[in-house]
Parts: structure tokens; sequence; C-alpha cells
């Protein structure tokens, strides 16, 4: 009889990666890591199960944003009355880069309690220097 084999928590093996962001398209870039996060280029992938790897971004402020993404405006809304917010996506990319690609990458992720706790491995640092260098990560060239 054929069953199917669900894995434990023990079973799965969490590796770390560095992903370099510098000149790299931002929605290229997120949807690599995106993809990574949730663990879909593994063979063991199931969309009910938190597989996914952990994820180190440097150089966030060397991200390139292609088309007419800076004079897009990002809202949000502060949850009082007449709290609507906006930034241009070029202004952010100046000042807060570590923030526009948090939540660029945010975008991509599924919207329920699974997908933050995707969410939580992954780390942007605007520079190129990171506090992970005991956890060994492997680099990945994004294309």
């Amino acid at each position: 009889m054929y069953r199917t084999k669900f894995l434990l928590q023990n079973d799965i093996e969490r590796k770390w990666y560095v992903v370099d962001a510098s000149g790299q398209p931002i929605g290229r870039l997120a949807a690599r890591v995106a993809t990574l996060l949730r663990g879909k280029h593994k063979p063991t992938f199931a969309p009910h199960q938190d597989v996914g790897d952990h994820v180190i971004i440097i150089n966030a402020g060397k991200v390139r944003l292609t088309g007419n993404k800076k004079d897009e405006l990002i809202y949000w809304h502060t949850m009082y009355p007449g709290g609507l917010k906006s930034v241009k996506r070029g202004d952010w990319h100046e000042h807060r880069p570590k923030k526009l690609l948090e939540k660029v990458v945010w975008g991509m992720m599924p919207k329920n309690r699974l997908g933050r706790a995707m969410y939580k491995k992954l780390k942007v640092y605007a520079e190129n220097v990171h506090p992970h260098q005991a956890q060994c990560p492997e680099e990945i060239v994004v294309k």
C-alpha cells in the first residue's frame, strides 16, 4: 500500500544562504528569496509545512529599481481616522533600503500564520557585513 510520507519538524534540514543584492532587480531578487524562504526549491516541499531555509540579504542599499518604480507610491494605514499614509518607493530606496526590501519580499509570501513564520527566517542588511558567520551560510547568485 502506498502512503504519503509527511516530514516531522526534526526531519527538516534548514540551510543558511547569503544573497548579494547589489545590482539586482528588486522584484527578481524578492521572488527568488521568497522561494527559498518557503522551501519550494526542495523536493520535500509541502504547502502546509514550513520547510524553507534561512536567507541573509546583504547590500540592500545597492538593489536596482527598474522602470518607473522610483515614483510609485507605497500606501499603509495607521488605523486612526485620516491615517492613510504614502511615500515614494524611491525615497525608501535612498533612506530605508532595508525596509523597502523587507516589504517587497513580504508581498510575495503567504498572508497567514505559516507565512509569518517563514518570513521570520529573513535577515536583511544594508551593508555587506552580517553577524551570521557562525551558521556558515552558502552564497547564492540570483539570476
